[in-house]
């Protein structure tokens, strides 16, 4: 598996997770000190999610006319430029609102442009499909434990705006890594945009398999998802502090490092019933929060949830790639991240007024009863628990 090709691409996931997976904790506790509270937090990370979700379509189109690596490369370069110039803001004083959501929506823009291309470089890299997700999900945990905890303590000594520095570098690495690679993909007969779209959707809405996994992650994305971060940093940093909030999403991180080692050896016959089986303990997550636990129990909560998540996504990208043609999987894969993560800005923008209202602890707790429901709908659905693993 460890050719040239997938060494490179590894190294780029890798380092530009590390980077990746301190800006939650950056945008959190920055937006916060710069006084524009849990909404602001909210507005920050949808104006991330929205141009993601929006234009990942086109991302998936445009993978198909011009290569998923030149894609992923030019995408890399231009959130270089974006985090640069999040962190010379953050440095140089408090941004104003506007500035912080242009950038970050501009970076979500990149994301999308990125996103298709991975599923796509995946399968034409490594022969053992499943076995390169596991060790990606393991790299990018290893990276989400480290990297929330760092966060937390460059904010306390070097201030939110080194962290978006590191950020910026991690993608510089991600784009020179992505050169380097020697793998090439025959860029297909120019064809409409309409018409490429058109059977994008063709491919995704006959595997129903796959759109109704898409639905339920709709109703997690306004309910679960967006939700958990605006709302979790507040309550972890009003009960501890910054550092506390750190070591929570480092545990989730430690979880998720457990979940890719499983699915790196445990290979189901039905691998999303096993990963809808597996997902039940990511509700601790929204539970332990709600219920205001001891820390110990909340970073348990996490490494269970962590865990529960890595090994599903493992199970949904495996079956995703195995499952449908190369030549049209870029613009498959485009429908079901969008089709993912275009609720979640609802959610995280809806986050900050609704527990205003309600209480964010009521809403966490929501969150819960609705990641067990929703667990036991995919469960409950015979195409997803019934689907086979695929071997090619």
């Amino acid at each position: 598996m460890w050719t040239r090709d997938f060494t490179l691409f590894f190294t780029a996931r890798t380092v530009s997770m590390l980077g990746g997976s301190m800006l939650p904790i950056a945008v959190a506790l920055g937006m916060h000190g710069a006084g524009y509270g849990p909404t602001g937090v909210g507005l920050a990370l949808a104006a991330w999610m929205a141009p993601m979700a929006g234009l990942i379509l086109f991302g998936g189109v445009f993978t198909d006319r011009f290569t998923p690596r030149k894609m992923m490369i030019g995408a890399d370069v231009a959130r270089t430029g974006t985090q640069g110039g999040l962190a010379v803001l953050f440095m140089t004083g408090r941004p104003e609102l506007w500035q912080i959501l242009v950038l970050t929506a501009v970076a979500g823009a990149s994301a999308a442009m990125y996103a298709p291309g991975v599923a796509g470089t995946i399968p034409r890299i490594a022969k053992d499909v499943q076995r390169a997700n596991a060790m990606l999900r393991v790299s990018e945990a290893i990276m989400q434990l480290s990297g929330p905890g760092l966060a937390g303590v460059v904010v306390g000594l070097a201030g939110v705006g080194v962290v978006f520095a590191v950020d910026a570098v991690g993608f510089a690495v991600s784009a020179l890594c992505l050169l380097l690679m020697k793998a090439r993909v025959t860029v297909t007969a120019e064809e409409p945009m309409l018409r490429r779209l058109r059977e994008g959707w063709h491919e995704f809405r006959s595997r129903t398999w796959m759109w109704s996994v898409i639905l339920v992650w709709a109703i997690f994305g306004i309910t679960l998802f967006g939700p958990l971060i605006p709302l979790g940093s507040l309550l972890v940093s009003e009960s501890y502090d910054a550092t506390a909030y750190g070591l929570v999403m480092s545990a989730g991180g430690a979880g998720t490092i457990v979940g890719g080692l499983v699915a790196l050896r445990l290979r189901p016959s039905r691998p999303l019933a096993a990963g809808s089986t597996a997902l039940f303990l990511f509700a601790l997550e929204p539970l332990t929060l709600a219920l205001q636990v001891p820390l110990p129990l909340l970073v348990a909560g996490h490494v269970l949830g962590g865990a529960g998540f890595a090994f599903w996504s493992v199970m949904w990208a495996t079956s995703v790639q195995t499952s449908v043609p190369h030549d049209v999987l870029n613009r498959v894969s485009a429908y079901e991240i969008g089709g993912s993560t275009i609720a979640i800005p609802i959610g995280q923008a809806l986050a900050g007024p609704v527990a205003a209202l309600a209480g964010a602890r009521e809403v966490l707790a929501v969150s819960t009863v609705v990641a067990l429901v929703g667990c036991l709908v995919l469960l409950a659905v015979p195409p997803i628990r019934r689907l086979a693993r695929a071997t090619a």
